[in-house]
């Protein structure tokens, strides 16, 4: 038996990276995985993935940024499943750009999906965990939550907001035996940091991968993380051990910030 069997599951952004691997992973944990996604086909992928190992899992299209989309997708596992037990906030999108160049569009794109598309997913998953008086909702930070760069500061300030979301909604729905977490990984080898570093590299001048490299020189542990190392945390927030934790964000991140 897995520590999450018979748990019903929804991870946005899951068709590749971050959210793929912890999909992979709560499968193997005996949780019926839905991954969201804008991709459809990446997402029916990872499906086809984890049911030719024999687990469980379906895919919906979802635009995080559309409250009429995150509503009827939850509607929809609940009257599917019976049940939503475990949310993963994980769909976001970046932007490196300079303070003075950056547009409001470009800003309001970022919060659109990190921020505002959190906020009002997590609203409509609140809605069946009340009910069921049980739940586990995990947000992605990151460690540009945790502090300002002055190429990303749109992207830092969303992930500040989903640090500070973590701890309101954590507080609003513990009378309801929900738990409300969030992780904060730092540089991932995912197709995201590929964009981020022709993105670094567009502005800096620098060759492709020389700025991935860079940073990864700054990690205390020796080496970036790949997908597959936050599968241990978010599989231990969505299961039974973290029941009497709340509010928190964790690092993951291989010792770049400390807390």
């Amino acid at each position: 038996m897995g520590t999450l069997d018979s748990k019903i599951a929804l991870i946005t952004g899951a068709a590749s990276g971050m959210g793929r691997a912890m999909a992979l992973g709560y499968a193997q944990e005996g949780a019926h995985v839905v991954i969201a996604d804008l991709n459809l086909d990446g997402a029916n992928t990872v499906v086809d993935e984890i049911r030719a190992a024999g687990d469980s899992a379906s895919a919906k299209s979802l635009n995080v940024s559309s409250t009429e989309e995150s509503k009827r997708v939850v509607d929809e596992i609940v009257a599917e499943h019976g049940s939503l037990d475990i949310l993963v906030n994980n769909a976001g999108v970046g932007l490196i750009k300079p303070l003075d160049e950056m547009t409001p569009d470009e800003w309001d794109r970022i919060f659109n999906v990190n921020v505002k598309g959190l906020m009002f997913l997590t609203q409509a998953a609140c809605v069946p965990m009340r009910e069921q008086n049980s739940g586990k909702i995990i947000n992605m930070a990151s460690i540009a939550g945790r502090r300002g760069e002055a190429l990303v500061s749109a992207y830092c300030a969303s992930k500040a907001a989903v640090i500070s979301i973590t701890q309101s909604v954590a507080l609003a729905m513990a009378p309801y035996g929900v738990n409300v977490n969030a992780m904060a990984p730092g540089i991932v080898d995912t197709p995201y940091w590929k964009q981020v570093d022709k993105q670094f590299g567009d502005l800096t001048g620098k060759a492709e991968g020389e700025t991935f490299k860079e940073k990864s020189a700054d990690v205390p542990l020796g080496r970036t993380s790949v997908p597959e190392d936050i599968v241990p945390l978010a599989v231990f927030l969505a299961g039974p051990g973290s029941n009497y934790i709340t509010a928190q964000t964790y690092n993951v991140e291989g010792g770049m910030v400390m807390s």
